[in-house]
C-alpha cells in the first residue's frame, strides 16, 4: 500500500469511528456489547474482537501502524458504510444494529 493510500485509508477511518478509546473500551465492558454479533465457535463475536482492536489502533502511532492494521482500518470502515446503509426505522437507541455498530467503534447517535 502508498503512502498515498494509507493516508486516504487513515482519513476514512477517522471519519468512520466517532468514538474515542475510553467510550469504547467502556462500551465494549457491557453487556450489550457481547450480546451482538457473528460468533465463529467461540465466546466473542468479530465486532467485539474488532473493537478492541480499534482501540489498540486508535492508541497507536501512525508510525507504528503495519499493513495489517492498515487492512483492518479498510475493514473498518467499509463495515460501518455498508451497517449505516441498512439503519432501521424508528428509535435506534437500544437495538441490536447500534450495538453492533458502536462494537465497530461508531455511535450513530453522536
Amino acid at each position: 500500500m502508498s503512502g498515498d493510500d494509507r493516508e486516504d485509508v487513515a482519513a476514512e477511518f477517522d471519519r468512520a469511528v466517532n468514538m474515542t478509546p475510553k467510550e469504547l473500551e467502556r462500551w465494549l465492558a457491557t453487556e450489550e456489547s457481547r450480546s451482538v454479533g457473528q460468533k465463529d465457535g467461540g465466546d466473542e463475536s468479530t465486532g467485539h474482537a474488532s473493537g478492541r482492536k480499534i482501540v489498540e489502533l486508535l492508541r497507536a502511532r501512525k508510525t507504528d501502524l503495519t499493513e495489517q492494521d492498515y487492512a483492518h482500518m479498510n475493514k473498518v470502515v467499509g463495515y460501518v458504510h455498508r451497517h449505516l446503509a441498512q439503519r432501521p426505522s424508528g428509535d435506534v437507541k437500544e437495538t441490536k444494529w447500534r450495538y453492533s455498530l458502536m462494537n465497530w467503534g461508531h455511535d450513530p447517535l453522536k
